[in-house]
């Protein structure tokens, strides 16, 4: 593997988290609550050697196979594993993410085909849901929450009130940029409100180490820098390329992916013409002019 090998942290006796280093690009983190008789997994990862991974570290914590599979998103680095644990597990997730998930097929192969992904076969929820649900772990409570669009139009939250554990997927990138192209950045500030609301202590980020509430102070403070620019530079008539080109990042240039702030101008430009949260920009056209900061070629994928 390119980057550090991956880890599993016990968060609680029944909680754990599955991190992969270093959280960037198709680097996503996975988890999983048992109560030794039934397992629910949070997400999978990009390629069949990682979920394979996945799958031989959630045997050597000896809880059983999952039961159930929650999606936060559709994106494939958190999805493309799910066959390797389906039928098996009940696949959970947002009716949008299903429906993204199963339209995108094999996205990621597109911005990537040099990567080996390994047999992946698309595989949408079996069970949907639109505001919020339960997922009954033995007697442990998994709450599904819908936040609103946000990093995608169908992101999900798992949130374990008996330990205070927070799976908050993409929208927490600990250590990372913010991405929120095909989501909206006015969404993405409602759900780091609801975040705050459920009152965690443990917060297990899609990209990045497990970390706690202080994150959403970071990712708030970085989508207002992004809100700001957005206003000023589309007031000025300039292109989100030429804004991201000609905008000083601040404390931000030290974050990876930092290539991002251009796609994000894209969806705050969307939101300033008027356009409905999530709908309205080209993803690819927001990855083209990423790969144009990144020196003209598509940013690595380090899975």
């Amino acid at each position: 593997m390119t980057a550090a090998e991956p880890y599993t942290v016990e968060l609680a006796s029944d909680v754990y988290a599955y991190v992969q280093p270093d959280g960037g690009w198709c680097l996503n983190n996975s988890g999983f609550v048992s109560d030794g008789t039934t397992t629910l997994l949070v997400d999978t990862a990009a390629t069949e050697r990682r979920t394979r991974a996945l799958g031989a570290a959630l045997d050597a914590t000896g809880v059983p196979a999952p039961r159930f599979l929650v999606n936060t998103h559709h994106h494939g680095d958190h999805t493309y594993g799910n066959g390797f644990f389906t039928p098996a597990a009940t696949l959970v997730s947002h009716s949008a993410c299903r429906r993204e998930a199963l339209a995108g097929g094999q996205h990621l192969h597109l911005l990537w085909p040099q990567t080996d992904f390994g047999d992946i076969s698309i595989k949408g929820a079996d069970l949907t849901y639109d505001d919020r649900t339960t997922v009954h772990v033995g007697d442990i409570e998994a709450q599904v929450i819908h936040p609103g669009v946000s990093h995608t139009v169908g992101d999900s939250l798992v949130w374990l009130p008996h330990r205070r554990i927070l799976f908050a997927g993409d929208l927490v990138f600990e250590g990372g940029t913010p991405f929120f192209l095909m989501g909206s950045l006015s969404g993405s500030l409602r759900a780091l409100a609801l975040m705050r609301e459920l009152g965690a202590e443990t917060v297990v980020p899609g990209h990045g180490p497990v970390t706690d509430p202080s994150a959403f102070d970071r990712a708030e403070r970085y989508i207002r820098f992004v809100a700001e620019v957005a206003e000023k530079s589309h007031a000025a008539g300039l292109t989100p390329l030429e804004a991201a080109r000609t905008t000083d990042l601040g404390e931000y240039a030290a974050l990876p992916e930092s290539e991002r702030l251009v796609a994000n101008l894209h969806r705050a430009y969307a939101e300033l013409d008027g356009l409905p949260e999530g709908e309205g920009v080209d993803p690819f056209a927001g990855f083209m002019d990423m790969a144009t900061i990144n020196g003209g070629e598509m940013m690595t994928c380090h899975a």
